[in-house]
């Protein structure tokens, strides 16, 4: 609570300006950021510099010790406002990710770090000793920061499973070159050797395409990989591993592709407790009763996993009372050689035995492993465990298991996991939880008084787990997830598992029955297919390019889906086969495609039934920001896909108008074919046609009409700033190398004179210059380019030019907390009535996003997309094949429930002869 904080010495107030206004915190309030200095490879801190940048912005003080290790340059910190000193006393709450020496803890302080005290751990014992005995120091320790369930709610958990992952393929490529066989691991660094995981995870795609190839030495047969544990640890390592070609099988058919498995790809196998802990008394095994009594129970792995496993990575707790995995006997007999599968020959020698290697992430000595007694370190990843004679050697040759068990992971990736942990950190940083205190003036707090007498048991992680009468998969969980997850889960008996990379977790905090899953689907096929199976809904709000691939897999497993998306000639053409499975997949069901579709159809078959000829059809969206949120130069900002965006910008569009087809070729002449648009005069819009308008003249059955135009709405300016864009070659999705993860990274400058093919060296004036000659000397063009993008700042890497662009208007261009966007919609439909009267029907649409909760973007997809679900979970849509929202069992209800969700639209009427 900032209230403990001392004020701040005179000369440090902070004003902040909140929605144009300037107001004052009054006396700010003081925190630091300490200097890591317990370990040489400590280049992590506890928040990254928009984490600070928000604190200096509500008018807080934030003090950074200096530090020329620290992986994020504090320069970054002093632009997002912090004040960079060696003195941190004035500073009531001083956080660090790693314990700070005794001498360097001074009284009155709250101090938050990770403490390693709470397992009595004896090296720590002294720094809990001096935090006792000094004035009014608190200590918050992140490991007790726990939810409601237990679970930790700051960790760098994931990071520890990439970076651990990484190291054993790594070391797996140095024993198997020992043991005389050259892999493509040989081609996998240590995670520190690499400037971000990006180029990690490159390495090891490279590598699995080796594999992929058949590469591997046929006598070392089927790799098979085996993780323990199902939280983030192994999540994180099982993000790396699906990065090789690997198929992931279940703990019984280990033994199978052990010994018969394609060594095309590698195999891996998550094991949970039931598939290794079994009772002693009966060889079974009750989950509420192993919790109350582990002490029980015994673990197989020994005999059912370890003999038919290549590299072990456990991810798992060890507490006293629990089995262990591995025992020094059960080392012994894993030693012994197999049967090799292949011929061998002095040039290609078999393995010595099985079970190669251990990646010990949780780092337990003496625990779950009992032989791994020590933990290894980044200067020294590894060692060999030899358990004929019980000793540990330095050397990856000899006899032995490969033993990778680093207890500081996460800072071999400094800057992602700074990241990570901070977005975990941050919301709390102000109101530490109460649990997590391990000491308060001068006492332990009575929850970790056990730490004293060794008795209580740490935290168990637990996955969460909610039956449910309907299942539903979610795919991807970005803009718009929020809306059809809080829809569908209003029903207590439908269960939502939400698959993405990242955002699954906090959208699983946040509603219930829902469960979060890491899952790339562009790498996972195989587990996206198994998930598929086991639900009876797919809905899919990844890009269009995807529904392909997942409606085969929803076909093969009869399984329905659902997407927001066009309709794609792909898609169309699995009509027969999703018939044949009996399942149904509605497309369009959003807002453009979507809500439009289902106004249209609403006016077009009452006019029917009124005896009346649609002669036209006219549809403008667009999602926008708020004006009072639109002040830059393209008058936008991103509501939804950033890369969709930009990409319309260059796509073709046909229309009819007046009985004449206008067709605009693809490449940027969309952004030459803008109209300004005054139905709604004060919001100053413009529109351009959007695809292949007349294709609906037939789904709609107005072939007769001699206008039919749809298109998109943006405000005044935006078009002919995209026009300068595209005539600087920036919207190109053409792959580009210059631009790739392994190239040097090059600057915005340098990328423009590769487009506009002028040399890199010409001088500053010279090259704004010739861009402001390329852009035709349009002011407002130029304005659109001062994004950074004159300058020599990096350009991201990304596969294409407008993939980098897209990453670079991204982080310029998203709403700022408090900033709502907008959603604009009109529809005309001129219907020629039998007494010859012309009536013009206009349909308006206005949804303003809310600044705290749901963005317009995101209701009027997501909630359509989620009454649509509904309707197919509950059996009121059930024609089979592929639907479109163009029927009025269909449009009906949705457009009735939409209302009632807040989506409201009005309807007028203009008459003419």
């Amino acid at each position: 609570d900032l209230s403990a904080f001392p004020p701040v010495s005179a000369g440090r107030e902070r004003t902040c300006c909140v929605s144009g206004q300037r107001w004052s915190h009054g006396p700010a309030r003081v925190m630091a950021i300490r200097r890591e200095d317990i370990n040489v490879w400590e280049r992590r801190a506890p928040l990254a510099p928009r984490h600070v940048k928000e604190l200096t912005n509500a008018g807080h003080c934030v003090l950074v010790q200096p530090s020329n290790r620290r992986a994020i340059h504090e320069k970054y910190y002093e632009k997002a406002g912090a004040i960079i000193q060696e003195d941190i006393s004035e500073a009531s709450l001083i956080i660090g990710v790693k314990r700070p020496p005794e001498e360097k803890v001074f009284p009155r302080k709250t101090y938050a770090f990770f403490s390693h005290t709470i397992k009595a751990q004896e090296a720590n014992m002294g720094l809990l000793d001096d935090i006792l005995k000094k004035v009014c120091i608190r200590l918050i320790d992140y490991e007790k920061m726990v939810d409601s369930n237990g679970f930790r709610i700051v960790a760098f958990g994931q990071w520890a499973g990439v970076a651990g992952m990484i190291n054993i393929l790594h070391g797996l490529g140095l024993r198997f070159l020992a043991l005389g066989h050259h892999t493509p691991f040989m081609h996998i660094g240590m995670s520190h050797n690499y400037r971000n995981v990006s180029q990690a995870v490159q390495a090891v795609r490279d590598c699995g395409y080796e594999i992929s190839l058949g590469l591997m030495p046929k006598s070392i047969g089927p790799l098979t990989f085996v993780f323990t544990g199902t939280g983030n640890v192994s999540k994180g390592a099982q993000e790396i591993i699906n990065e090789l070609p690997c198929e992931f099988v279940e703990p019984h058919e280990l033994p199978e592709v052990s010994k018969h498995g394609d060594t095309t790809k590698v195999y891996a196998t998550v094991l949970s407790r039931h598939h290794h802990l079994v009772r002693k008394s009966d060889g079974l095994y009750d989950p509420i009763e192993y919790e109350q009594h582990p002490e029980r129970y015994t673990s197989n792995f020994r005999d059912s996993i370890a003999p038919y496993t290549t590299c072990l990575i456990n991810g798992i707790y060890w507490d006293p009372h629990t089995p262990r995995l591995l025992r020094r006997l059960d080392a012994q007999r894993l030693m012994r050689p197999v049967e090799p599968s292949v011929k061998v020959t002095e040039g290609s020698p078999e393995l010595p035995h099985r079970f190669l290697a251990i990646c010990d992430i949780s780092a337990d000595a003496g625990g779950s492993i009992e032989f791994m007694t020590e933990c290894t370190t980044i200067d020294k990843p590894f060692c060999m465990y030899d358990a004929n004679q019980h000793i540990d050697h330095d050397s990856v040759e000899g006899s032995g298991i490969l033993m990778c068990s680093i207890d500081n992971l996460p800072a071999q990736l400094p800057i992602e996991a700074t990241e990570y942990f901070g977005d975990r950190l941050f919301p709390y940083i102000w109101e530490m939880v109460r649990d997590a205190v391990i000491a308060s003036n001068g006492k332990l707090t009575p929850k970790f008084e056990y730490i004293q007498r060794l008795r209580e048991k740490r935290e168990h992680a637990q996955i969460l787990k909610v039956s449910g009468r309907n299942r539903v998969l979610l795919l991807g969980s970005g803009y718009v997830a929020g809306p059809v997850i809080e829809y569908l889960t209003r029903d207590p008996g439908t269960q939502v598992a939400v698959v993405m990379l990242s955002q699954a977790e906090e959208l699983a905090k946040k509603y219930p029955n829902t469960i979060p899953i890491m899952l790339d689907v562009t790498s996972q096929e195989s587990h996206l297919e198994s998930l598929i199976k086991d639900h009876h809904l797919v809905i899919s709000l990844l890009p269009y390019v995807h529904h392909p691939m997942i409606a085969k897999h929803c076909i093969n497993k009869k399984v329905n889906m659902l997407t927001a998306s066009y309709l794609s000639p792909a898609v169309k053409d699995l009509q027969n086969s999703a018939e044949e499975a009996g399942i149904t997949i509605v497309n369009e069901m959003g807002l453009d495609p979507g809500i439009d579709h289902m106004l249209a159809m609403e006016c077009i078959d009452q006019a029917k039934v009124d005896g009346c000829t649609v002669e036209s059809y006219s549809s403008f969206c667009g999602g926008l920001p708020a004006p009072e949120c639109s002040e830059n130069p393209l008058r936008y900002k991103f509501s939804w896909s950033p890369y969709g965006v930009l990409l319309n910008t260059i796509s073709p569009a046909i229309y009819l108008k007046d009985n004449q087809l206008v067709s605009i070729p693809p490449g940027g002449a969309l952004m030459d074919s803008v109209t300004p648009l005054d139905f709604l005069p004060g919001f100053n819009l413009e529109g351009f046609p959007n695809r292949d308008s007349t294709k609906y003249a037939k789904p709609y059955g107005i072939e007769s009409a001699h206008t039919l135009i749809r298109g998109t709405l943006r405000f005044k300016g935006f078009c002919n700033a995209m026009s300068g864009f595209v005539k600087l070659g920036l919207v190109n999705t053409e792959p580009c190398p210059m631009l790739s993860s392994t190239a040097s990274p090059v600057s915005w400058k340098e990328l423009l004179c590769h487009c506009i093919g002028v040399p890199p060296s010409i001088s500053s004036d010279a090259f704004k210059e010739v861009v402001y000659d390329r852009v035709g000397r349009d002011d407002h063009r130029m304005e659109m380019l001062k994004f950074g993008m004159l300058s020599r700042e990096p350009v991201p890497h990304a596969d294409t030019i407008l993939a980098a662009v897209t990453k670079h208007l991204e982080s310029r261009l998203m709403f700022e907390k408090g900033e709502r966007d907008l959603i604009v919609m009109r529809n005309d439909v001129g219907i020629r009535h039998s007494t010859g009267e012309l009536e013009t029907k206009h349909f308006s649409l206005v949804v303003y996003g809310d600044s705290n909760g749901f963005s317009a973007m995101a209701k009027t997809v997501g909630y359509p997309a989620a009454i649509a679900a509904r309707m197919v979970l509950d059996g009121e849509i059930k024609s089979k094949g592929l639907v479109m929202p163009l029927t009025k069992n269909v449009y009906n209800p949705i457009l009735r429930r939409l209302q009632a969700e807040g989506v409201q639209y009005t309807i007028k009427s203009s008459f003419s002869e």
